[in-house]
């Protein structure tokens, strides 16, 4: 082995790694949910357009589907649930909705407690 090859294998094992965790807000929802519509006509739209919507993007499963690929803390029963998701582990959870207002203060409040910055770019 080359001593270049050895420096080069050397500072490859040794250099720590760093992983991006992959955090996404998942919404369980299912047809005909009142509060889903009413939170996709009042948040929906602006959502990806906030530091929450950068940090978390919002990802969408139907309640009565196959269920996605994550550890979550308990069965998720009712529509809209919010689940806070990193690297495939539930991290915080809103259940329902309770309007724009509280809405804003309750996902604070989830990331937060999952000690998880929110993305201030742009």
């Amino acid at each position: 082995m080359t001593r270049l090859a050895a420096v080069l294998l050397t500072t490859l094992f040794s250099s720590p790694v760093t992983a991006h965790a992959e955090t996404y807000l998942l919404m369980a929802e299912e047809d005909g949910c009142i509060w889903c519509a009413r939170w996709n006509e009042e948040i929906g739209p602006i959502y990806p357009k906030t530091a929450e919507g950068k940090t978390a993007p919002l990802r969408r499963y139907d309640l009565h589907s196959e269920t996605p690929d994550v550890a979550f803390d308990r069965l998720v029963h009712y529509t809209p649930t919010f689940i806070l998701v990193e690297d495939g582990q539930e991290v915080g959870r809103i259940e329902g909705y309770p309007g724009e207002d509280f809405f804003w203060g309750l996902l604070t409040m989830v990331f937060e407690a999952a000690n998880i910055p929110l993305d201030q770019t742009g």
